[in-house]
């Protein structure tokens, strides 16, 4: 059933003999890389290793039973934590989001309504503020435009774990992907006299937040070239090739030091000056992908793409991409979110078994 797992199995072991190396620990990224995979498999070994127990001691209960019926209990027992241990291991077999460990990044921005829309994208910055506090999260607002009623134009809101967490579905990214989107209110405005309901919107993009882009550069993209340096006018400087120009091949990037004295240390500057320079650009690709993603997200803040609608007279939340509906409004606005996360979260999780179930072999 599990066939996976075996493979699983023998990365968990290559990884646990890896990180005893200290030869690992010497590159701090791929250290943390491999830590982070080796807890990730952790838990997939504790279960199965858990499972495969309760099944041997299953199939020695219901030999007992034979014998003595009062071991029967115990057999059920067992058959039922089985069953319970499977399908934890069902779920950790899924393949994972890759930015499921991440931080994120929460832009609010108020949409069509005006004033009153400003207001409600105020209510749900306080709303995932909320959340994030009752979760123990860290929050730091980035950046905050106000209207002139004390709602929000914009906001961009960074929310951070405390900790590095293993768990499936317990980091900001996970528990806040689905919010992106269009949010819908139906309340009577603080600015309205007659007392009439008005709709407006929000929108919400959720990003995973970046690390550190990291740069590896192999020496088989480079070409060395060294040359005499040279000084003003041109002439020679010493008469020993020590200046390098260094040739990333791959993005055609050309970087020349000449400064310092030996061959050794202007190749080890030019590196440096090329590092910098491919850093940048992975900064700028990756800024232009979130910037996709972000349009992805949220094409236009209107009511047409809404994925949740929040009733006030109803005191009523709906959350229309899987038909949710819960009547505490009033505690979902106060922080009480898990709820309808949760909801979106088994939802997915179900499609995922689904789609994973009906491929061939």
């Amino acid at each position: 059933m599990f066939e996976a797992v075996e493979a699983l199995l023998a990365e968990h072991a290559e990884l646990e003999r890896r990180l005893a190396d200290p030869a690992l620990h010497a590159d701090q990224a791929a250290a943390r890389r491999a830590g982070r995979r080796y807890a990730e498999l952790q838990r997939i070994v504790s279960v199965y290793t858990a499972w495969q127990k309760t099944g041997e001691d299953l199939a020695a209960a219901r030999e007992l039973a034979k014998e003595d019926p009062s071991f029967g209990e115990e057999a059920e027992r067992l058959e039922q934590e089985r069953r319970r241990l499977e399908e934890r291991l069902r779920l950790l077999l899924l393949p994972r989001d890759p930015m499921e460990d991440k931080n994120v990044l929460v832009e609010i921005k108020a949409g069509e309504g005006g004033e009153e829309s400003a207001l409600f994208a105020g209510d749900l910055l306080r709303m995932y503020l909320r959340y994030a506090e009752r979760r123990g999260w860290r929050t730091e607002i980035l950046d905050l435009t106000e209207s002139d009623l004390g709602g929000v134009k914009s906001v961009t809101v960074a929310v951070k774990s405390k900790g590095a967490t293993t768990e499936p579905d317990e980091s900001p990214y996970a528990r806040l992907k689905f919010e992106g989107g269009v949010h819908r209110v139906q309340r009577v405005p603080v600015t309205e006299s007659q007392g009439r309901i008005h709709t407006s919107a929000a929108g919400v993009l959720v990003l995973p937040e970046a690390e550190e882009i990291e740069v590896e550069i192999d020496e088989k993209d480079l070409r060395i070239d060294v040359f005499r340096s040279s000084g003003p006018g041109g002439q020679s400087v010493n008469t020993t090739d020590s200046a390098v120009r260094v040739t990333h091949l791959p993005t055609g990037i050309v970087v020349s030091c000449q400064n310092e004295k030996s061959q050794l240390q202007n190749k080890e500057q030019a590196l440096r000056i090329l590092r910098a320079r491919l850093l940048a650009m992975a900064q700028e690709q990756a800024d232009r992908e979130a910037a996709e993603a972000r349009r992805g997200q949220v094409r236009t803040v209107d009511r047409s793409e809404r994925v949740r609608t929040y009733n006030f007279p109803q005191n009523r939340i709906t959350d229309h991409r899987i038909g949710y509906t819960a009547y505490n409004l009033d505690q979902v606005l106060g922080g009480e979110l898990d709820g309808v996360i949760q909801a979106l979260l088994d939802a997915d999780r179900a499609e995922r078994l689904a789609s994973l179930e009906s491929q061939p072999g």
